[in-house]
């Protein structure tokens, strides 16, 4: 029998002897930093087992959590009752009472909680595929068609949200996962809360200070139109692989998101590049809703996949033309003197080539299917092999197929490593450098 709101096999720490010599027989407590192997939920008597540890935020962490019974996998976000807890008690009963009433496709699902007396447990959706951070750690930059399927899962979460009257309030990649069909689900609200009778919450500043709207940084409160404002944010990282408004030091960022300055990239579609200054207009008021944005020109004159395949999270899908469009296709990149793309195999290099991460924007409107990740076996015969171990490719340790040049450096940048759980900022908690 397993006892209540506790677990077996924890790793324990060995009783003090008391002054005296003689021992009072008092059971040893776990340590509060742990998180026991096995749990049971007092409330429905399901026994759970704890797995891996798969993100960690400034207050929290998650694990893989198994249910014994069922075999079924859930992820568990665990608070720790320590010093400060008092203060963090509130928050985290909002987030449970806020987050165990929402029920979207493109949310993370809550199915329970419970506590013990030295951590608080909520059992959430399972997302297989990481976050959108992740993704974007490998791939570096993401294709138009890609981002159009992102955004209208993520646009169909905040529309729900927002018709409960709930802003986010911490946005960003590291709180978009994907399950294992590749579905979006925004997470981790933490911070989320009830907009009042004017459409704005409290005065405070929190959030991750990159993703801030200018009247959130102006200390007006967030709005639903902040989390719009976030939207842009993210079309502009994923599409450039950077974000618009610099990473430091954190007053040129402030300065830059209240003029509403950031580097318009040139290698995007002109759909995207308006789409993108709509979204980040300093001005509230001029933002679209979510229901214009997705009637904006860079979806309705653009190619979005019913799904993507699962090798996204890695190499950039192919997308697939009618034969007579893609001969008609082939005779236009003729005449121009363009070389016609060929598929192939996703490059084992992290760093994907620069013709597949960046499309030309005929082909990808044109698509109709996504066509799968060509195998060692289909490969055509006719393309280049990657060069013998003699090679000086292999001499100097380069992977195959080589990296992009340096003068592409601002192009490839490295993707800011956001954290994969939580983090962010507080009420109440200073601004710190960005991370």
């Amino acid at each position: 029998m397993l006892p209540r709101c506790c677990a077996v096999l924890s790793v324990v720490r060995p009783a003090r002897r008391p002054a005296g010599g003689m021992e009072r027989g008092r059971r040893a407590r776990p340590h509060r930093g742990l998180v026991s192997a096995f749990l049971r939920d007092p409330g429905s008597g399901r026994v759970y087992r704890r797995g891996r540890l798969i993100g960690e935020g400034a207050f929290s962490r998650c694990y893989q959590l198994t249910d014994m019974s069922s075999s079924v996998v859930f992820a568990l976000k665990v608070v720790p009752r320590r010093a400060g807890w008092l203060r963090l008690c509130g928050k985290v009963e909002r987030e449970i009472a806020l987050h165990s009433r929402l029920h979207h496709r493109n949310l993370v699902s809550f199915h329970g909680h419970f506590a013990d007396r030295d951590h608080v447990y909520m059992v959430l959706e399972y997302c297989s595929r990481q976050s959108l951070a992740h993704v974007l750690e490998v791939r570096r930059m993401l294709t138009e068609p890609e981002v159009r399927y992102y955004l209208r899962g993520l646009a169909s979460g905040l529309q729900y949200l927002h018709q409960q009257r709930i802003v986010h309030r911490d946005l960003k990649l590291s709180n978009f996962f994907l399950n294992e069909n590749m579905e979006v689900k925004i997470g981790d609200l933490g911070l989320a809360t009830k907009v009042g009778p004017g459409g704005r919450c409290h005065r405070v500043v929190c959030g991750t200070p990159n993703f801030l709207a200018p009247e959130v940084v102006a200390r007006e409160g967030h709005s639903c139109q902040s989390d719009i404002w976030v939207l842009g944010c993210v079309m502009y990282l994923v599409l450039t692989g950077s974000p618009p408004f610099g990473m430091a030091p954190l007053a040129e960022v402030f300065e830059n998101i209240r003029e509403g300055r950031y580097p318009e990239p040139a290698h995007l579609s002109p759909q995207a590049r308006r789409l993108i200054s709509r979204l980040l207009a300093p001005d509230p008021a001029a933002r679209p809703s979510l229901n214009l944005m997705l009637q904006d020109n860079f979806f309705t004159q653009g190619f979005t996949p019913e799904r993507l395949p699962a090798h996204s999270c890695h190499c950039p899908p192919i997308f697939a033309t009618p034969p007579g469009l893609g001969h008609l296709l082939r005779k236009v990149r003729r005449l121009l003197g363009t070389p016609s793309p060929r598929p192939g195999l996703c490059p084992p290099s992290k760093t994907p080539r620069p013709e597949e991460d960046s499309p030309s924007p005929e082909s990808m409107e044109l698509a109709v299917q996504v066509r799968p990740r060509a195998t060692e076996e289909s490969r055509d015969m006719s393309q280049p092999n990657p060069p013998s171990s003699s090679s000086p490719w292999t001499e100097n340790k380069t992977h195959w197929p080589p990296k992009p040049d340096s003068s592409l450096a601002p192009l490839w940048g490295r993707v800011p490593a956001f954290p994969a759980q939580n983090g962010g900022l507080h009420p109440g908690e200073s601004l710190g450098p960005w991370h």
